[in-house]
């Protein structure tokens, strides 16, 4: 079966930002998921995020575990995480379930 964003978004949840205790999909760090086809049958996956501050202590930590949670998934060739400041991040980016995590209403 082809890898799907849906799922690429899923196991992302499984990576926690270590500072607030929140998965940086609902975070709302998560900006694009782009699945590119390798001629073997595989996928590459290239991720576009963000920091919730441009000199997050936590960003190396959490690029180590969302290459490494993507990487484990069958069909995966390369997975490519790049951080990106535009558009920056706010708070309204993140779910409803971050928001009550957080206690933010």
């Amino acid at each position: 079966m082809a890898l799907q964003e849906d799922q690429i978004r899923e196991e992302l949840k499984k990576v926690v930002d270590p500072e607030l205790f929140v998965n940086i999909v609902d975070l709302g760090l998560v900006y694009v998921v782009d699945l590119l086809p390798v001629d073997d049958g595989r996928t590459n996956i290239k991720i576009q995020m963000t920091m919730t501050s441009p000199m997050c202590p936590a960003g190396p930590q959490m690029i180590a575990n969302a290459k490494s949670v993507l990487g484990q998934l069958e069909g995966v060739a390369e997975v490519e995480v790049r951080i990106v400041m535009d558009p920056p991040w706010t708070p309204d980016r993140m779910t409803e379930v971050a928001r009550d995590h957080l206690g933010i209403f």
